[in-house]
């Protein structure tokens, strides 16, 4: 396939460079210059959308993703499919589905879970929304840069999907770094902690998977100086589209409104900005009960 790739950073770069190495015919654009591996890169994203069967974005939020579907719409051909993998507000994926749809385009909202090593090794999940005929036509693409799909249904469940487990996420990496701080407090060895909740009725993917205390279980970012996997920063904006959909449909989330608070107050005021997210775990070790 003819691919347009738009949005060439941390995520989009070897997105695109896996599907350029699979054999596909990749033009790209970023607003930074950025640019993958056999790529061609391109001086605006309306060039990158000219003649492609699929362009694919990777943006940083709804507002940036509405300005580009503006751009691409217009050049892409009839039958096409826009296939966008950001994690952007509900609203704003139907919004541009929508558009794409009056425009004769067919719309595709397809987060991904992964991180950048996903999107590297081509191991990314993708929650997607919209039409079967469009997932059908991207299939074949998102097989190279993922190794898991979910068809969650129309527009914009997709993104419903994602926010909704980060939200999970959150809250469940802020209980596994309170428990871990408790358990020091207490006396526990970390060890300890963590075979008896790895093993029992406390067994989560934020204890098993992403242990946020160095030197137990699985290697990770914790093991690293916390340097991010999953930076805290792109938890909080998260949080923060989960607590903008509850609001839109009025969802009473209220551990999801306080892991929004606690990673805003970590990230814009507690040295978090540029740390993983398990980072919450020294946060913790050096405060008392208020």
């Amino acid at each position: 396939m003819k691919i347009g790739f738009i949005g060439l950073g941390n995520m989009g770069a070897p997105m695109a460079a896996n599907l350029a190495g699979a054999g596909h015919d990749v033009v790209g654009f970023d607003v930074a210059n950025s640019t993958a591996e056999g790529i061609e890169n391109v001086s605006s994203s309306a060039l990158a959308a000219e003649e492609a069967d699929v362009v694919i974005t990777m943006l940083p939020n709804g507002d940036i993703l509405r300005a580009v579907a503006a751009e691409v719409l217009p050049a892409m051909a009839s039958g096409a499919v826009l296939l966008d993998c950001s994690t952007v507000d509900v609203n704003s994926a139907r919004a541009v589905a929508a558009e794409a749809d009056a425009a004769g385009v067919m719309a595709l909202d397809a987060p991904v879970s992964g991180g950048i090593g996903g999107a590297a090794a081509g191991t990314l999940t993708f929650m997607v929304g919209g039409p079967d005929t469009a997932l059908a036509k991207a299939q074949p693409l998102l097989d190279i840069m993922g190794g898991k799909t979910v068809h969650c249904g129309g527009a914009g469940n997709g993104q419903a999907a994602k926010i909704c487990n980060n939200m999970i996420l959150g809250a469940t990496m802020i209980a596994t770094c309170e428990a871990f701080a408790l358990a020091d407090k207490l006396g526990l060895a970390r060890q300890s902690m963590f075979d008896v909740v790895s093993t029992s009725s406390g067994y989560s993917w934020t204890m098993n998977a992403y242990c946020p205390a160095p030197g137990v279980g699985p290697k990770t970012p914790a093991d690293n100086d916390y340097q991010p996997g999953f930076a805290a920063e792109l938890m909080l904006k998260d949080l923060g589209l989960s607590q903008d959909a509850a609001a839109t449909v009025d969802a009473d989330t209220p551990m999801g409104a306080r892991a929004l608070e606690l990673y805003r107050s970590f990230v814009e005021n507690e040295g978090g900005m540029g740390k993983d997210f398990s980072a919450m775990l020294p946060r913790f070790e050096t405060r008392g009960r208020d």
